[in-house]
């Protein structure tokens, strides 16, 4: 079972933090729990929509694709942090992930009644229209005295605690699986090939997909146009070499796979250990499938689907590295022919941090964060570690 907890606090120093992390290792064995932070997300703004945002879009999909959510919030002012009550805005403006979404409530404060009135008031938020959650009734695990409640190593101290939140959680994953019996299942999306097994109308036949010289051999088969043969555009003649130098000076990386998920084309600029994702020459002509860990079908296939449908356009991952003076964005762009048919994905992938330092500069503003947060990338890379994400064509590992 996949779940996801929620950090109902932007604190740099928080125990329903350290709480959800002790759930996530305590009980990995029972379901694996993905902690998401909301310290990242802007402050909600119906005038300023921002749901599009990476980090909005970030905590959207992971809710997604969980088969419930973990919710731990403390207690300000006998109820919840207003920076949780901002997330589940941007959580419910635009998008509904948490519709219909199995949700636990948990909690920690200093004092005896462990963020009970804040539950309660969470509860109620989460039955409001646009939310409509599946919150668990009863089950209320209240950590109070919570300074007192955890040994030096993030471990809860007291054995009555641990039993009654092991039946608490018991009593979730039940619940999990029964919320999913009794929902009316959602028209299934048609599976995508990733192994490029069929053919489209432009489809180079006769020709290994995985060879190194793909591209060598489809252009000889092809008589593809080169060097300085010319191209009619809807908009413009330009050579073959001109359309190479356009397409490298883009300040960001292009990848282009067509709508029978084959790898056609990046823009090479960069080895690829310079990239902000790796792709190789022979890999140009692979199957999507040939371009990523196995680990990563299920993310790969679900945004193909979600730009085939038409369920939306665009979609954008911000995808987090050890490299914190970048903020790479992942964005993949649905393409469509004269008369709207999908014919794949454009993705494009570019370091924002450049734009955004550019910006301030020429406005004379600021970004407002703490000082143990990078004002611009925010997110710090240890909270997701290692994301693939679901990132188009990528050196395989």
């Amino acid at each position: 079972m996949k779940l996801v907890g929620i950090v109902g606090s932007n604190a740099e120093m928080s125990y329903n933090r350290l709480l959800l992390a002790f759930i996530a290792k305590k009980y990995k064995k029972q379901f694996t729990l993905d902690v998401l932070e909301i310290k990242d997300l802007p402050l909600f703004n119906q005038s300023d929509d921002q749901t599009n945002s990476p980090e909005v879009q970030y905590i959207n999909q992971k809710i997604k694709m969980a088969d419930g959510v973990i919710i731990a919030t403390p207690e300000h002012n006998h109820t919840i942090p207003a920076a949780l009550k901002s997330a589940l805005e941007w959580l419910s403006f635009n998008i509904h992930p948490l519709e219909n979404k199995p949700v636990m409530i948990v909690g920690a404060s200093y004092y005896n009644q462990g963020s009970s009135r804040a539950q309660v008031h969470l509860r109620q938020i989460l039955d409001a229209p646009g939310v409509n959650a599946m919150v668990m009734p009863g089950n209320e695990f209240l950590l109070g005295n919570v300074k007192q409640a955890f040994d030096e190593n993030g471990h809860l101290k007291e054995q009555r605690t641990i039993d009654f939140l092991t039946v608490c959680l018991e009593k979730f994953m039940k619940f999990v699986e029964m919320v999913t019996v009794i929902q009316a299942p959602k028209p299934a999306l048609p599976a995508e090939d990733l192994h490029a097994t069929g053919k489209v109308a432009t489809t180079v036949e006769g020709i290994e997909m995985a060879a190194e010289d793909w591209l060598e051999q489809a252009a000889k088969q092809t008589k593809a146009a080169e060097g300085s043969d010319y191209v009619k555009l809807d908009r413009g003649l330009l050579t073959v070499d001109q359309l190479n130098y356009f397409l490298a000076s883009m300040p960001m990386e292009l990848t282009y796979a067509d709508h029978n998920n084959q790898f056609l084309y990046y823009n090479k600029t960069k080895e690829a250990g310079e990239m902000l994702a790796a792709r190789t020459p022979g890999q140009v002509g692979n199957s999507l499938a040939n371009c990523h860990p196995e680990a990563a079908f299920k993310n790969v296939e679900w945004v193909i689907q979600q730009l085939r449908s038409g369920a939306t356009d665009i979609v954008q991952v911000h995808v987090p590295k050890q490299v914190p003076e970048k903020y790479i964005v992942h964005n993949y762009q649905a393409m469509h022919d004269q008369d709207g048919n999908y014919m794949g994905i454009n993705e494009y992938i570019w370091d924002l941090k450049p734009t955004i330092e550019w910006y301030l500069k020429q406005t004379g503003q600021t970004l407002v964060g703490s000082e143990t947060v990078d004002a611009v990338s925010s997110a710090s890379v240890s909270d997701h570690g290692e994301v693939d994400g679901v990132s188009s064509a990528s050196t395989k590992y």
